[in-house]
C-alpha cells in the first residue's frame, strides 16, 4: 500500500493521477478463513482492523451484501460524543472518541475528523437537574464535559435563540472535545488498512444461510458459495435479527427507520453540534456549508431506508423555534437508515448460543460514534472470550435484569 502525502499529491499530479493504486484490493472469496466478518460498514470494517492491528489475526474475510459502508454507516450525521451517564457507556464511548483523535494517522487515510464541540441543549428544569448529574458521573468516569449556562451556549452557537415561548434555552452539556468526522471517509480508511494487512473486503456477496455442527459454526453460505470458518461476527445493524434466525438464535432488538436531512449549503454559520432532546432533534453544519438535521426514529418498526414527509414536518419545525434562520432554507436531500434498537437503549457485543458466533447490535440511532472502540471491544471479544469494554453489553443482561439504561442520554437521536 502506497503512503498518502502531499509529496505523493504532487507526485501524481505531475502524473496526470494516473500512478494510484485501488484504495482496497478486489478478491473473490477464499474456501476458508479463520474469521468471517459479516458487514462491511463502520463496525464490521474496524472489528477487522482491530483482529488484524491487535491480534495479528488477518486471514479474515468481511462479507457485505450490497457495497461497502452502503448501509448505516453511510446514512449517518457523524456526531461523535461520549457524555454519557452510565459507567460502561462512557467507558467504550469514551474509548471511541479518543481513537477518532488519531484515526487519521492510524489509518494513514484523512477522515476528517472535527472536535468542534458538542452542546446538549437544557431547555427544562427536568434537563438541567439531568445534565448536571451526567455532568458529574462524568467527572468521575474521566470524560471532559461541563455544565455551560445560557449565554455560554450563545457564545458558542451565535445563531441560536435563547429565548423560545415554549422551550426556552436554559443552559446546556459541554463536551468540548467530541465533533465530526466524514463518515464515508472512515469506512474507506478503515478498508484500505484491512485490505493491506491481507485481509479480503468481498461486496456483493450476500450471507444466505450460517452451517453448525455440534452447536459450533463451521461456516457460512453466500451468494458467491459456501465459505468455511473458525469464528464469525455478524455485525449488520438493523438487519442482526435475521443473521442471528439463520443462526439458529433470537436477539431482543426491533429495527426501525432513522431518518435525518440536509439543507442547501449556506455560509459558516454554525461551528459546533447542539443536540436538543426536549424538541427531539438536532443540527451541524458540514464542511460543504449543508445543514444536517435528524431527530428521533420512526415510531413502528420497519426496514425502509427512505425519507418522509411527516419526519420533515415535525423535525423541522420543533428546531424553528430554537434556531429561526432554518425556516427560510430549502430541502437539499433526505435519507433514511436501518437501526437496531434494545429495549434498555444500549448495544450488545456478545458471544451467543451458538459457539464461536458472536454479535455487535443494538447501536440504536447512535452507533457512528462508537465505531472505533465498538471494533477494539469485539475484536478482543473474539479473541480471548472477554473484553473489559464489552462484558457489560452481553446479549444476556437482559435474561438476568442487568440494564444499562442509556434512554435519556440515547433520547434524541445520535
Amino acid at each position: 500500500m502506497k503512503k498518502y502525502s502531499a509529496f505523493a499529491i504532487a507526485r501524481e499530479a505531475f502524473r496526470q493521477h494516473s500512478g494510484w493504486e485501488r484504495a482496497w484490493a478486489k478478491r473473490p472469496p477464499k474456501k476458508r478463513y479463520d474469521v468471517i466478518i459479516v458487514g462491511a460498514g463502520g463496525h464490521g470494517l474496524a472489528t477487522a482492523y482491530y483482529l488484524g492491528k491487535n491480534f495479528g489475526i488477518t486471514n479474515v474475510a468481511i462479507l457485505e451484501k450490497g457495497w461497502l459502508g452502503g448501509g448505516n454507516t453511510g446514512r449517518n450525521t457523524t456526531i461523535i460524543r461520549s457524555n454519557y451517564l452510565q459507567d460502561p457507556s462512557a467507558a467504550i464511548y469514551e474509548k471511541s472518541r479518543s481513537l477518532y483523535e488519531t484515526l487519521s494517522q492510524d489509518l494513514n487515510y484523512n477522515i476528517m475528523f472535527s472536535p468542534r464541540g458538542v452542546i446538549m441543549l437544557a431547555q427544562t428544569q427536568h434537563e438541567i437537574r439531568g445534565y448536571q448529574r451526567t455532568a458529574q458521573a462524568n467527572a468521575l468516569q474521566g470524560v471532559q464535559t461541563e455544565w455551560i449556562g445560557p449565554q455560554r451556549v450563545k457564545e458558542l452557537c451565535p445563531i441560536i435563540n435563547l429565548d423560545g415561548r415554549r422551550y426556552p434555552v436554559l443552559g446546556g452539556l459541554w463536551q468540548a472535545r467530541g465533533g465530526t468526522a466524514r463518515h464515508d471517509a472512515v469506512a474507506w480508511g478503515y478498508a484500505r488498512a484491512c485490505s493491506d494487512m491481507g485481509m479480503d473486503v468481498v461486496q456483493k456477496c450476500e450471507v444466505t444461510g450460517v452451517r453448525r455442527e455440534g452447536g459450533k459454526v463451521v461456516g457460512v453460505d453466500t451468494t458467491q458459495g459456501a465459505i468455511d470458518c473458525n469464528k464469525l461476527g455478524i455485525v449488520v445493524a438493523g438487519h442482526s435479527g435475521v443473521l442471528a434466525d439463520m443462526a439458529g438464535f433470537r436477539l431482543p432488538i426491533e429495527s426501525v427507520a432513522l431518518q435525518a436531512l440536509v439543507s442547501e449549503p449556506i455560509k459558516p454559520c454554525m461551528d459546533v453540534v447542539v443536540m436538543a432532546n426536549t424538541v427531539h432533534g438536532y443540527m451541524s453544519q458540514s464542511d460543504k456549508g449543508e445543514m444536517v438535521i435528524g431527530g428521533g426514529a420512526d415510531g413502528y418498526n420497519n426496514y425502509t431506508q427512505r425519507g418522509s414527509f411527516h419526519h420533515i414536518e415535525e423535525t423541522v419545525r420543533a428546531l424553528v423555534e430554537t434556531f429561526p434562520m432554518i425556516s427560510r432554507l430549502k430541502m437539499l436531500r433526505q435519507w433514511g437508515g436501518i437501526v437496531d434498537m434494545t429495549g434498555d437503549r444500549s448495544p450488545i457485543i456478545s458471544k451467543t448460543p451458538v459457539e464461536n458466533v458472536f454479535v455487535n447490535c443494538g447501536w440504536g440511532t447512535g452507533g457512528f460514534k462508537a465505531i472505533p472502540g465498538s471494533g477494539w471491544a469485539m475484536a478482543e471479544l473474539m479473541v480471548k472470550g472477554a473484553s473489559p469494554l464489552a462484558d457489560e453489553f452481553s446479549m444476556f443482561r437482559f435474561r438476568a435484569g442487568k440494564f444499562i439504561d442509556e434512554s435519556v442520554a440515547a433520547g434524541v437521536a445520535h
